[in-house]
C-alpha cells in the first residue's frame, strides 16, 4: 500500500517539519518514504510545501499528481491542492486561516480549528503539529505512537523547549478528530 499527501502553507508555518516528523517516523516503522520540500524565496509569509509519500514497498515515483491527503493550513493551499486530489480523498483544513473551505463530493473534509488548539496547547506556532494529529486520528497511516517518538528523536536542539508543547499539540489535534469521528481499531 502506499499513500501520498501534500503538506502546504505559508513559509513558517511549519510546513516542511511536518512533512519531516511524518517521513521520520514512517522511517522509524520500516515504511519506505519521500519527502520533497518546495518553498519560494522569502523566508516567511511566501508559500511552502512538501509532497510526502509513504509505501510498503519501494516507491516508484516522488511525486504526488492526485495526493490521498492534502493538509491545507491556509486559505490558497486549500483552494490550490483541493482540485488536485484522487477520489476518495482527505482534505485537513485549518479553518483558523480557511474561513470557507472548498468542498467536493467525493473527498472527505477535516476541519481543524489548529490555531486555537496549538495556542491551548502552549504555543500558537504548533498549528502544523495539531493537523498532524488530526491527520492521523482521521487515516492512521502511521501509528500515533510513531509520530509521538519521531517528535522525542527528530525535534532540533534549538526547539527541545516545545517538545511537551509538540506533544499537547499533536494530542490536542488527535483527540479533537477522534471525537468528531470514531476510528476502527
Amino acid at each position: 500500500m502506499q499513500t501520498s499527501l501534500i503538506i502546504s502553507g505559508f513559509g513558517g508555518q511549519g510546513v516542511l517539519f511536518a512533512g519531516q516528523l511524518l517521513a521520520h517516523a514512517a522511517l522509524d516503522t520500516d515504511k519506505h518514504v519521500t519527502w520533497i520540500p518546495s518553498y519560494g524565496p522569502e523566508m516567511r509569509g511566501g508559500t511552502a510545501h512538501c509532497t510526502v509519500v509513504i509505501g510498503d514497498r519501494p516507491i516508484g515515483s516522488p511525486f504526488a499528481r492526485h495526493p490521498e491527503i492534502v493538509l491545507a493550513l491556509n486559505q490558497p493551499s486549500a483552494v490550490k491542492y483541493a482540485p488536485l486530489m484522487g477520489l476518495g480523498g482527505l482534505l485537513v483544513v485549518n479553518t483558523s486561516l480557511t474561513p470557507l473551505p472548498p468542498t467536493r463530493p467525493d473527498v472527505r473534509l477535516v476541519a481543524v480549528d489548529a490555531n486555537a488548539l496549538a495556542e491551548s496547547a502552549g504555543d500558537i506556532r504548533l498549528a502544523n503539529v495539531v493537523m498532524l494529529g488530526a491527520l492521523i486520528a482521521a487515516r492512521p497511516i502511521l501509528p500515533a505512537a510513531a509520530i509521538e517518538s519521531a517528535l522525542e528523536g527528530y525535534l532540533p536542539e534549538r526547539h527541545r523547549n516545545l517538545l511537551d508543547a509538540n506533544r499537547a499539540a499533536f494530542r490536542a489535534g488527535y483527540a479533537c478528530q477522534r471525537k468528531q469521528t470514531p476510528i476502527a481499531a
